[in-house]
């Protein structure tokens, strides 16, 4: 299903059967060509590429493989489970089924707290990890989905040791791994050779995930064509009566009082701008719906409506007010310069 690939392929057959004068040969490049850009056409958005693993052995039992960590690329929408059990049955017969065991959570190994008899295979289901200056250049589906070297997991936390928590105590950790080989590769599996961890705060979570429904919203709003079924669900998730304390809690836990660590004010104030996109951003997605509904959804668009006023209302004094040390005053300063008088505009440092 790369088809892109194909035109890299033939740009390097191209000249050579040019400077051999060979027509009929061209003829058929350009006819695959052409079948091949249709099909990106045609097939835009329903390609699938791989799903992707991180597994991890420990034991000495595995010899070599002991402490090593690899990325899996299985076929599209394999699930966890189904990797786990082909893992877990291929090393069973190896070693036995009872000496086998799956480490069911994506947390930090500990090997002295394993057993030295068995041995243990941790799975993680990850992502393709790109920067944002990355970004930039990976626009299609399929660039998204080729030469692909970083993968990631979160695993979220808190300090005193449970997975989750109130919002205000809930961290993550994003572990990034670099593999050795990019995938697309001749091998499936491709060991992984550098690892980066990052701690999310609290306040930086919150950050995370409104910016995840905003960028939900506005997708869901602009896709051609219009998918109402996917836009109601996503409004639902954002403005819903029944999810109203979803957004209305993080901003009351992290926007109702100014921070007293002057570390936290540019959390405090991404967050208080993520909130005012968010809000544009239902905004938008409403009058989308209406433009798309008939009759008998009028009384639910009314609904949504509703509930969005309500929420915009609760938010409002939260998300208008700045931290004043973040607005330092700008006053006007005389300069001289050749034979002008000019006023330019300086930050006074208060």
């Amino acid at each position: 299903g790369m088809y892109e690939a194909v035109n890299e392929v033939y740009k390097v057959l191209i000249p050579i059967h040019e400077a051999n004068r060979d027509a009929k040969k061209l003829s058929t490049i350009h006819g695959k060509l052409q079948e091949a850009f249709s099909k990106i056409v045609h097939q835009d958005g329903k390609r699938m590429f791989g799903t992707y693993f991180r597994v991890g052995f420990y034991g000495t039992k595995f010899g070599d493989l002991d402490e090593q960590e690899f990325v899996y690329k299985e076929p599209a929408i394999t699930k966890l489970a189904e990797i786990s059990h082909r893992l877990e049955g291929f090393y069973g017969e190896r070693f036995g089924e009872d000496v086998v065991e799956v480490i069911k959570d994506s947390n930090p190994v500990d090997k002295c707290k394993l057993d030295p008899n068995k041995a243990y295979i941790q799975i993680t289901y990850v992502e393709p990890y790109f920067d944002t200056y990355e970004m930039k250049d990976r626009i299609t589906y399929f660039d998204k989905n080729y030469n692909l070297r970083r993968f990631m997991y979160c695993t979220p936390f808190t300090l005193d040791g449970r997975a989750h928590g109130e919002l205000h105590e809930q961290f993550k950790r994003k572990t990034i791994l670099t593999t050795s080989h990019a995938f697309p590769y001749i091998k499936t599996r491709v060991n992984v050779t550098h690892k980066e961890e990052i701690i999310l705060t609290p306040i930086e979570v919150a950050i995370e995930d409104m910016q995840k429904k905003t960028q939900e919203l506005a997708f869901a709003t602009h896709q051609d064509p219009a998918d109402p079924k996917m836009l109601q669900m996503v409004l639902q998730g954002s403005v819903g009566t029944t999810v109203n304390q979803g957004p209305l809690e993080v901003a009351q836990v992290f926007l109702s009082e100014i921070p007293s660590d002057p570390k936290l004010f540019r959390h405090h104030n991404k967050l208080r701008l993520c909130f005012k996109d968010f809000t544009k951003r239902c905004e938008d997605a409403l009058r989308k719906n209406k433009s798309l509904i008939g009759p008998d959804q009028k009384e639910y668009q009314r609904e949504l409506e509703r509930n969005y006023h309500r929420l915009k209302e609760a938010l409002q004094p939260l998300i208008n007010r700045k931290i004043p040390q973040l607005y330092k005053a700008v006053l006007p300063v005389t300069c001289h310069r050749d034979s002008f008088s000019r006023m330019s505009l300086r930050k006074m440092d208060l």
